[in-house]
């Protein structure tokens, strides 16, 4: 696992993206910071630039880095989540401005999987996360039902978990500062 997280640091390092096994389906990922790395994404998914896409991360410090005001609940509902959660929350900070939604939000999702813990580890920044389809398609459930295009168009492939089968994706919650909640796919 060493290498792979050191090869796919490299590549992100350097403003390159990434396919790669996630707590749920296999996502395309960069450098949430580096705009010009998301725009690559944008492209290789065919997507338009308006439809934000969501962001990992390793732990509250990187949480509290990209915004400042998280609501109460936000903690709470991760706490008593069963699988994984990713929360819309309003107002981020110190990430790439072409990830943000128009309504100021972005979507994250805190990881303890092991490989996307430690390459944020060594990243110190989030990752974007997006599943490895080209837009309007259907996300592969594994490795081999990524689309050859997907598999020629980033710029490094993850070699771990290559058997893995995953046919869900997470919870979606968004938050607001003023404590309104709305459930956007269970």
């Amino acid at each position: 696992m060493n290498t792979e997280i050191h090869n796919a640091y490299e590549v992100i390092k350097n403003g390159g993206i990434i396919l790669y096994p996630t707590d749920t389906v296999w996502g395309i990922g960069c450098d949430a910071t580096n705009p010009e790395a998301v725009k690559k994404i944008y492209a290789l998914k065919q997507r338009e630039e308006s439809k934000s896409m969501i962001v990992l991360m390793n732990g509250e410090r990187m949480m509290y880095n990209v915004f400042k005001d998280i609501p109460e609940v936000a903690w709470q509902i991760l706490d008593l989540s069963e699988k994984p959660t990713t929360l819309i929350l309003d107002n981020p900070r110190n990430v790439a401005q072409n990830i943000i939604a128009e309504d100021n939000t972005l979507g994250v999702r805190l990881v303890t999987e092991p490989f996307c813990f430690k390459l944020m580890e060594r990243m110190k920044k989030p990752l974007v996360s997006t599943s490895a389809n080209i837009s309007g398609q259907p996300t592969p459930k594994s490795f081999k039902e990524i689309s050859p295009e997907i598999l020629k168009g980033v710029d490094y492939v993850v070699n771990l978990n290559h058997d893995k089968i995953c046919d869900k994706p997470s919870t979606i919650i968004k938050l607001t500062n003023d404590n309104q909640v709305k459930i956007i796919r269970k």
